[in-house]
C-alpha cells in the first residue's frame, strides 16, 4: 500500500512539474504583433500618443506587441494597411473619408486624435494682417496637392477672394520654406501646426491666419479596415486604450513625454544646438499635437478620450464634396466604428492613476 501512495505522489509530482512547464511556456509565448503605419515621414517628438503607449508598455498591457513605421502620406498609410503590410493607420481623417466615397474600401475611423490645425503663417511684423491682404502674394506649400489647399481656398472665397488670387509654390519640409519666408520668395507658409512649430523653432515669429471653422473639423485619426473590426474586436479595442492612456499621459506631463521620447526614439532627437534650445524646440512641437488633441477631445463631446463625433465627419463629408475632393457622399455611420460602447470601454482605466504616473515621470 505504502508503494502505491509513494508512486501516485511521484506521479503528482510529475504533474506538477509538467504544470508549472506548461505555465512558464505560455507565460514566454511571444505577444501577438501587431503594426501601425504613421501617415508621416519622421516619428518624432509630435506623436505621443502612439509613441508614449509603446514607450509605456501599455500595449503589452493590453497584450499586444506593437510596431510603430512611419508610411509617408495618409493615403500611402491606409496603402499598407489594406495592402495587409500594417493592421491599423495613423491618419488624415479626409484619407479615411476618400477612402470610402472615392475607392469604396471599408476604411473605419476607430480613434479621434486630432482637428484641423493647419494655417497660413506669415512675419508677425510683414504687411500681412488679414486673409484679404494674401491677395497677390506667393504662399509657400508642402506641395501643390496637399489637403490644407482646399481648406484655404474655402477660407479665400468667405473672405471674396479666389484661389487665381494668389500663387503657390511646393516647398516640402525643412529649411527651404523657412528661407524662403525669409528671403521674401514667398509672403505666407500654408503647412500643419507641428510643421509651422518646427519652422518657429528656427527664429521665424509667425502670424497665422486660419479660418474660424477649421478646428472643427476632424483631422489626425486612428483607422483600421472593417475586416479587422469583424475579426478581432478586442484587439481594435485594446490598441485604443493604449494611445487613450498615452494621450493622457502626455497631457498631464508635457516634458516627461519628452523625456521618454528622446529615450526611446533617439535618433529623432533634434541636433544643431545646445541642450536646452534642443528641448524647448521639441517641446514646442510636441505642444502643437496636444493642442490639437486637447481641441478634438472638446470637439467629440469632452468626456471619453478618443470619442468619434459622427457629426464631425459628416462636416468634414460636406465640406469635401464642395471642395470636390469627392464627387459623392457617405454618411459618418458607415465609416465610424460600430463596436457597442467602444469608446466607453476604451476609456475603461483609472485615469487619475495614470495622471498620477506622469506627474512622478519615472524617465
Amino acid at each position: 500500500m505504502q508503494h502505491f501512495r509513494s508512486v501516485w505522489a511521484m506521479g503528482g509530482a510529475v504533474a506538477a512539474i509538467i504544470a508549472l512547464a506548461a505555465t512558464a511556456q505560455t507565460a514566454e509565448k511571444p505577444l501577438p504583433k501587431v503594426r501601425i503605419g504613421v501617415g508621416t515621414s519622421v516619428l518624432n517628438v509630435g506623436y505621443p500618443m502612439l509613441t508614449l503607449a509603446a514607450s509605456l508598455g501599455y500595449w503589452k498591457e493590453e497584450g499586444y506587441d506593437v510596431e510603430l513605421f512611419p508610411a509617408g502620406a495618409s493615403l500611402q498609410a491606409i496603402q499598407q494597411m489594406v495592402g495587409g503590410n500594417a493592421e491599423f493607420a495613423e491618419v488624415n481623417a479626409s484619407a479615411i473619408v476618400q477612402s470610402n466615397a472615392k475607392n469604396d474600401l471599408p476604411v473605419r475611423a476607430v480613434m479621434g486624435n486630432g482637428v484641423i490645425d493647419w494655417a497660413v503663417a506669415v512675419d508677425a511684423d510683414g504687411p500681412v494682417k488679414s486673409v484679404k491682404d494674401l491677395k497677390g502674394k506667393t504662399l509657400g506649400v508642402f506641395s501643390l496637392a496637399t489637403g490644407g489647399i482646399a481648406y484655404l481656398n474655402s477660407y479665400l472665397r468667405a473672405n471674396g477672394l479666389d484661389a487665381r488670387d494668389l500663387d503657390m509654390v511646393p516647398l516640402g519640409l525643412g529649411a527651404p520654406p523657412v528661407e524662403a519666408l525669409r528671403s521674401g520668395k514667398v509672403q505666407g507658409l500654408l503647412y500643419w501646426a507641428s510643421a509651422l512649430a518646427s519652422f518657429e523653432n528656427t527664429g521665424l515669429k509667425l502670424r497665422k491666419l486660419y479660418g474660424d471653422d477649421w478646428r472643427g473639423y476632424p483631422d489626425y485619426s486612428l483607422s483600421t479596415m472593417q475586416g479587422t473590426i469583424d475579426k478581432d474586436p478586442a484587439l481594435v479595442t485594446g490598441i485604443a486604450r493604449g494611445m487613450a492612456k498615452a494621450t493622457v499621459f502626455a497631457l498631464a506631463n508635457p516634458e516627461c513625454a519628452r523625456k521618454l521620447h528622446w529615450a526611446h526614439y533617439p535618433s529623432t532627437k533634434p541636433t544643431g544646438a545646445d541642450e536646452a534650445t534642443l528641448v524647448k524646440w521639441d517641446l514646442n512641437i510636441q505642444q502643437a499635437q496636444l493642442d490639437s488633441m486637447a481641441d478634438a477631445f472638446r470637439l467629440n463631446g469632452g468626456k471619453l478620450w478618443g470619442n468619434i463625433d459622427p457629426a464631425g465627419f459628416d462636416r468634414l463629408v460636406a465640406f469635401m464634396l464642395a471642395a470636390k475632393q469627392i464627387d459623392k457622399t457617405t454618411s459618418a455611420k458607415d465609416m465610424v466604428i460600430a463596436i457597442p460602447d467602444f469608446f466607453t470601454k476604451i476609456n475603461a482605466f483609472d485615469v487619475k492613476s495614470v495622471e498620477a504616473s506622469a506627474k512622478a515621470c519615472k524617465a
